[in-house]
């Protein structure tokens, strides 16, 4: 007897009954958390959810990573039509967030010892 883990849904992927999508199970398994860490992150799962959703992933990598693929690309896409309107109609802030962010870029400053 097998169990549904996952479930597509409106062009997503989501653990079946439950919220959580398959992409946040992925990402953190991608990023190096164990299915253990990831019921630590995720109290809603429970392991054999996160192993039959692992599972399920292994047995349809290649459209899963490409579906993966799909919504970074729609996700940058969104996010520079941002960046653009927020220059445009909100020119200081703009230059504001700009200027902070390169200030976090900067290596920090490190004192010489006496």
């Amino acid at each position: 007897m097998s169990k549904e883990y996952v479930s597509k849904t409106n062009g997503g992927y989501r653990l079946t009954g439950t919220r959580v999508s398959l992409d946040s199970v992925v990402y953190a398994w991608h990023n190096g958390l164990s299915p253990e860490s990831i019921v630590d992150d995720f109290p809603v799962l429970t392991l054999e959810q996160v192993h039959g959703a692992l599972a399920f992933y292994l047995a349809h990598q290649d459209e899963i990573d490409e579906y993966l693929r799909l919504g970074e690309a729609e996700y940058e896409v969104l996010r520079q039509k941002h960046i653009e309107q927020l220059r445009t109609t909100k020119p200081q802030l703009y230059e504001k967030l700009m200027a902070h962010k390169q200030r976090g870029a900067e290596p920090a400053m490190t004192s010489k010892s006496d």
